[in-house]
């Protein structure tokens, strides 16, 4: 498990080499800044990491590969506030060669065969992460030539992953799919090797591309199985709470330890089973999200629907985060941090979204250093 102590988490911020990260983030082993657990469960922002790279003077050029690479991430934030159900309706248009909605056996038991994507499946039921570049490959798989709905392949993966993330999971997949892209996404047994540093030969994926629409699924792929989901949530305790004061609501989205810290409040965690069965994790990430929250003073888990704890323990007032998933808590609700607030609406496409940014005052500002 990662560390889960918040001067750590800094330092890995103040780590990051930009330069060695626009050079080898695609491979498997490359200069990733493992920062993305983090970032997913609101303990830091990708704001605050940008900020942290201009502060330590890299040019601006220096910083465009890995700023495009936190743009992403909100990009994906935006879209999800305009299609607040990405993660079972289509955002553009309905993926095409569906032939059910379960997932290739091959795949959920990391036996495909092809070195690199068992490794890192692997990899995932273990530790909860996987590379992006990887994520890409198995959602190609399990879609595109599996021809499985997207649907179940994204739950089953953000179940594991320890940087769950609505928005970021389910837009990806959709775009894999071509639910939200204008095309299906490959890779070939080549592309694979080159990243992973693998030799694997005669696997499925060793192909020339142009076969790929054509083919019907791999025979390897051709059985299919359910996933059952389940999150393991805490033993629900008390809460005391001064009815003098304003409450303070964290979740699963927002562990941010500076956020209002200097304000006298109660603060909540609010683990509402509700959210976690539609959207269920596994009992590491769990376990990772209380231990994160832990950098939080004097912050209260409770463990029940936000309306059981208002009834049990009412508050002036309540203050929670902007989250599209969290909208159904009144009270304030205060601005996430984006690295660029001017670009406020989704666009059609990531890049038009980065045309946008380009055009920002906060943008020209990087440039000018």
């Amino acid at each position: 498990m990662p560390t889960t102590q918040y001067t750590e988490i800094l330092a890995k911020i103040q780590k990051i080499n930009p330069i060695n990260y626009a050079k080898t983030r695609n491979n498997l082993d490359g200069a990733v800044t493992q920062l993305s657990p983090f970032i997913s469960r609101g303990v830091i922002s990708t704001k605050q990491v940008m900020d942290v790279l201009i502060a330590k003077g890299y040019r601006s050029a220096q910083l465009e590969r890995i700023l495009q690479q936190l743009a992403w991430r909100d990009y994906f934030q935006r879209v999800a506030q305009t299609h607040t159900e990405l993660w079972q309706t289509e955002i553009t248009k309905a993926q095409e060669f569906v032939v059910d909605e379960m997932i290739p056996t091959a795949v959920l038991e990391a036996n495909t065969g092809i070195t690199a994507v068992d490794m890192s499946i692997n990899n995932l039921y273990q530790y909860g992460t996987m590379h992006n570049h990887m994520r890409m490959y198995v959602a190609s798989i399990v879609c595109n030539l599996g021809q499985s709905s997207w649907k179940n392949g994204g739950k089953w993966m953000y179940y594991h992953l320890l940087d769950a993330d609505i928005a970021s999971n389910f837009c990806s997949w959709q775009w894999i799919c071509g639910a939200f892209s204008s095309k299906l996404y490959f890779a070939n047994q080549e592309n694979i090797n080159k990243y992973s540093g693998t030799e694997d030969v005669g696997t499925f994926l060793d192909s020339d591309y142009r076969k790929f629409n054509d083919m019907v699924i791999p025979q390897e792929l051709t059985e299919k199985s359910a996933v059952e989901l389940v999150t393991v949530l805490p033993e629900k305790t008390s809460v005391t709470l001064d009815k003098k004061l304003p409450t303070i609501i964290y979740n699963y989205y927002n562990l941010d330890p500076v956020w209002r810290q200097d304000e006298e409040a109660n603060r909540v965690l609010l683990i509402e089973p509700s959210h976690f069965n539609k959207f269920p994790i596994s009992k590491a990430n769990m376990e990772f999200f209380i231990e994160l929250s832990k950098n939080i003073e004097n912050i209260q888990v409770f463990v029940g629907e936000f309306d059981e704890l208002q009834k049990e323990c009412p508050s002036k007032e309540f203050i929670s985060k902007e989250h599209p998933l969290f909208s159904h808590i009144p009270g304030t609700k205060d601005e996430r941090d984006w690295m660029f607030p001017e670009v406020d609406k989704m666009q059609p496409s990531f890049f038009k979204y980065w045309d946008k940014i380009q055009k920002t005052q906060t943008f020209k500002k990087i440039k000018l250093k």
